[in-house]
């Protein structure tokens, strides 16, 4: 997937990591029939069946939202993966030959479900375009219009969350280091990859934890709604990243047990 037009180097970090993912998700799989040969198509998905998911193997796909070309699919990227999803509507189209290789949807859903793994790696693939998508989505926008969906940065210091605050988004860290903290005191990191902000999406409380870049950091922001819409319906992702919040919870039970302990001493 890349984005039409100059992009900045956020979007290419990104770009260049999801790019790989989709040959790790389909690793051990085999496909569900021959590759297809596919002249030029002005709308894909009407002439593809709902329910496969297709691996670029050649060719080029633009992919167009109200018309307007956004962004196009290349070799390695994975067409049809993204239906059902509550996102903009986007329509796939190719001028050139292509060459798709196809794999059943629910094979591959159950495939990955097997592995904690690929869960966690379709995780950052779908958040990492639904994010280039709604950034993208932002440069059509009148410059009045900020949509919520996209990246920010924060220099070292910054808070990226605060204690008590409204959850409504979650986020994960694209480049650099942040630190948790619960009234003031350190209880955690927050690597390169990790999701942090769910737990109060999902509970619907208020955030339990300061987050403060200890490095400038480059962040993807999701939008609460759009979290929750693609949890529900990945409910086996979803699955994965509440054990991944429960280990989490259990480290920062222990840090913040540690903490106690140093200071009745």
């Amino acid at each position: 997937m890349y984005l039409l037009g100059e992009q900045p180097a956020y979007a290419d970090q990104l770009i260049n990591r999801l790019q790989g993912i989709p040959h790790r998700l389909l690793e051990g799989l085999a496909p569900s029939g021959p590759a297809l040969e596919l002249e030029r198509s002005d709308d894909l998905e009407r002439e593809l069946p709902a329910d496969q998911v297709f691996l670029v193997e050649s060719g080029l796909l633009h992919a167009l939202v109200d018309e307007r070309p956004l962004f196009y699919l290349q070799e390695g990227d994975l067409l049809g993966l993204r239906r059902g999803l509550e996102l903009p509507a986007c329509r796939h189209a190719n001028e050139e030959p292509i060459r798709l290789l196809p794999y059943s949807r629910d094979a591959l859903l159950q495939h990955i479900h097997a592995d904690q793994e690929r869960q966690e790696l379709l995780l950052q693939y779908l958040i990492g375009q639904t994010a280039l998508l709604g950034d993208a989505l932002a440069h059509l926008k009148q410059p009045e219009v900020h949509p919520a969906t996209g990246f920010r940065h924060f220099a070292a210091g910054e808070a990226l969350i605060r204690q008590g605050d409204d959850a409504d988004h979650v986020f994960i860290i694209i480049e650099g280091h942040a630190e948790a903290l619960v009234d003031g005191q350190k209880v955690g990191d927050v690597q390169k990859d990790e999701i942090f902000g769910a737990m109060a999406v999902f509970t619907r409380e208020k955030r339990s934890a300061t987050v403060v870049a200890s490095e400038p950091c480059t962040v993807m922001v999701i939008p609460k709604e759009q979290f929750l819409g693609l949890m529900q319906n990945n409910p086996r992702i979803a699955h994965s990243l509440i054990e991944g919040m429960a280990r989490r919870i259990d480290l920062l039970n222990r840090e913040v047990t540690q903490l106690r302990l140093r200071r009745s001493a």
